[in-house]
């Protein structure tokens, strides 16, 4: 009874919902504020001209239904990717969709808002589709947005009691009441201009996305895709959009209340942390030269591709695999591998589907390689899956034959302009900057020339990160918040607090994390997507990939996941050198404890985090199975770079008692 009292009492704390009159007239109240003005009446709608729209309009008119063609574009880096979007926008001539599962507020999203509202008003017809647990927070915000203008639309997918911004306490009472409803969540992400060019893969739209937050940034990756499989993702856009989760953010109880209070107000001023990296975007995303130059020059004409996209039956249906579209295909990909999987994932956490798969595909007379990027416990911004994930090292490397590969939180030689990333420099007295962001910026270039070996990373210095965490959690009242919307895949009732942040490191910078999630099968596949290849995108969130059987694409995508393996930007993950005694012991200690669901309290685990120390015997990095492999590479210990400390032993309690939560990681 006092569970339930419980329960009760936290749902009464955020369902004090509109009555269907008040939700009538909140509704009436949007439709009526909303501008009937449009500024253009040309039958383009008065789009820019753009090189990269136009890449759609070549390959529908080189396409048959038998030989469809397309153009392919990798965006490796996230301001190429910012600056497709928004010159994507401007070129708008009817239709522009947006699905994501994380819109902030900050520079980059409110680049993107004010594009797509400056598209309405020339005429252009815009959707946006937000998952609700990651959807614009500002309240005054989003009633501005539901009032803003009659070519805007703005609904909330599977929103928490019917609000756009629920509390802690109704976080709390979703997983006490309704725990799989609130889990399963929309991570499809897809922006889509004409149904002729879409952008899909592991950007949302915060700063941390495009190389542009001063903390930490993920190592992502997207694809666009110019022809006619922009049907095929108008068609699953259009899906979702009419789903009954699917709700207008003006039908919100929250939002509803505010429309009744105060009307619908201006749009938030801007407050730019960086309006100088904010007018250098805006004016590249309208430079027929720069376009032409950082994306048109860049893309592949390439033939067949595919828009594999799961639907959201998979939230409803009593047999869900049946809409899982994009598990089913993953699978069949998989399968047909010959040579070798190369794979890439920001959260190593297997599904026992996915376990058995990988231990049959290992007793083929000739398997393929099976190769994996992933997180270190120093760069994941979820050090909850990671940690859980650690247990499972040996069964990677023994029974699964995986060659497995670390990101570090300071690679050496991302695809990033690490000068993007740095404050904008302070004003002395006499107008010039200050010595210290001087070297700074000096660094940086020296860091965009390329790495040198023996340089430090860019933005590190040896000290504890502890006082500058603090000063900056003093500073950004939100912080919270933007915990949540920075991790996409932890399970919902574990995404708030102190333990969900990025760990401590020793060194201080503006580290980075691995997001992008991408595979390449035989070196002729080519699968970019929003698929995590974990429990979480299986069972509960929506995803979607896309499929490229283009041989130069994929030698594209499989040398951008290799660059990231390299000894510069990662570590490789292998099994201890054997002591000279007790060795036996060990490892039989070592193997019944990471059997166990609980109690894996063993310290000395079978594998352990290496880098490579080149020298005049070591020239060039080796496989793990290599006899020279111990004298070339180096022991950096289980959790390298992290801060010893609490912390650290809470990583250590989950890898013994974390076992239970696979299924929803």
């Amino acid at each position: 009874m006092g569970a339930l009292a419980l329960l009760l009492s936290l749902l009464g704390s955020g369902c004090a919902s509109l009555s269907q009159a008040e939700h009538a007239r909140a509704v009436d109240i949007a439709l009526a504020a909303r501008s009937q003005v449009v500024d253009c009446d040309r039958l383009n709608a008065c789009a820019e001209p753009s090189a990269l729209r136009a890449l759609a309009d070549t390959a529908v008119a080189e396409s048959t239904p038998a030989a469809p063609r397309h153009y392919a574009l990798l965006l490796d880096r996230g301001e190429d990717s910012l600056l497709a979007r928004l010159n994507l926008i401007r070129s708008a001539r009817s239709r522009v969709d947006v699905q994501t599962y994380i819109f902030d507020t900050d520079d980059s999203s409110r680049l993107v808002l004010d594009a797509l509202l400056a598209a309405a008003k020339r005429g252009v017809q815009v959707r946006v589709l937000i998952d609700q647990l990651s959807a614009i927070s500002n309240l005054d915000m989003l009633a501005a947005l539901s009032g803003a203008h009659r070519n805007f639309q703005l609904r909330i997918y599977n929103p928490t009691f019917n609000q756009a911004v629920p509390g802690y306490l109704d976080y709390a009472a979703s997983v006490l009441c309704c725990f799989r409803r609130f889990n399963q969540r929309m991570h499809t992400k897809l922006l889509l201009v004409d149904d002729a060019v879409g952008i899909t893969g592991g950007r949302n739209y915060q700063d941390d996305y495009y190389d542009w937050d001063a903390e930490y940034n993920f190592r992502d990756r997207d694809v666009l895709i110019a022809g006619p499989a922009g049907g095929d993702m108008g068609r699953s856009f259009d899906q979702f959009w009419s789903a009954p989760r699917s709700i207008p953010v003006e039908r919100l109880d929250d939002v509803g209340k505010a429309l009744l209070h105060q009307g619908v107000p201006a749009m938030p001023a801007e407050n730019f942390k960086r309006p100088d990296r904010v007018a250098d975007m805006d004016e590249d995303a309208s430079d027929p030269d720069v376009i032409d130059e950082r994306l048109v020059a860049r893309a592949l004409p390439v033939g067949k591709v595919s828009y594999i996209a799961d639907t959201p039956r998979k939230h409803r249906a009593k047999d869900p695999e049946a809409a899982a579209a994009s598990d089913g295909e993953l699978v069949t990909l998989l399968a047909g591998a010959r040579d070798e999987i190369l794979m890439q994932t920001p959260y190593l956490v297997m599904s026992d589907k996915a376990e058995e798969f990988f231990k049959n595909l290992r007793k083929r007379a000739d398997p393929p390689r099976v190769v994996v990027s992933t997180n270190s416990l120093a760069a994941t911004d979820n050090p909850i899956v990671y940690s859980v994930s650690a247990k499972y090292k040996r069964m990677y490397l023994r029974k699964l034959g995986f060659r497995l590969y670390e990101y570090k939180p300071f690679p050496e030689d991302a695809p990033v302009d690490y000068a993007t990333m740095l404050p904008p420099p302070v004003a002395l007295p006499d107008g010039s900057a200050s010595p210290v962001d001087t070297a700074e910026q000096d660094d940086s270039d020296t860091r965009i020339r390329g790495w040198m070996p023996g340089s430090r990373p860019f933005g590190v210095v040896e000290r504890d990160e502890a006082q500058d965490r603090a000063k900056r959690r003093a500073r950004q009242k939100n912080r919270i918040d933007r915990r949540l919307q920075r991790t996409e895949n932890r399970p919902s009732f574990l995404s708030k607090g102190p333990g969900s942040d990025p760990l401590p490191l020793k060194r201080a910078g503006v580290r980075m994390g691995l997001h992008a999630k991408s595979m390449v099968i035989d070196g002729d596949i080519a699968v970019i997507g929003t698929h995590n290849f974990d429990p979480r995108s299986i069972d509960y969130n929506t995803e979607a990939v896309v499929v490229i059987p283009d041989r130069a694409f994929a030698q594209q995508v499989e040398a951008s996941i290799r660059r990231d393996i390299e000894p510069e930007n990662s570590w490789v993950i292998a099994p201890r050198a054997k002591p000279i005694v007790f060795s036996g012991l060990n490892y039989s200690l070592d193997k019944v404890s990471s059997s166990l669901p609980l109690f894996d309290i063993w310290p000395w685990r079978y594998a352990t985090s290496y880098a490579f120390v080149r020298s005049e015997k070591c020239p060039e990095p080796l496989q793990v199975n290599d006899p020279m492999f111990h004298a070339c590479y180096t022991s950096v210990g289980d959790f390298p770079e992290v801060s010893i400390g609490p912390k650290r032993l809470y990583a250590r309690i989950l890898i013994a008692f974390g076992a239970g939560l696979v299924p929803i990681l």
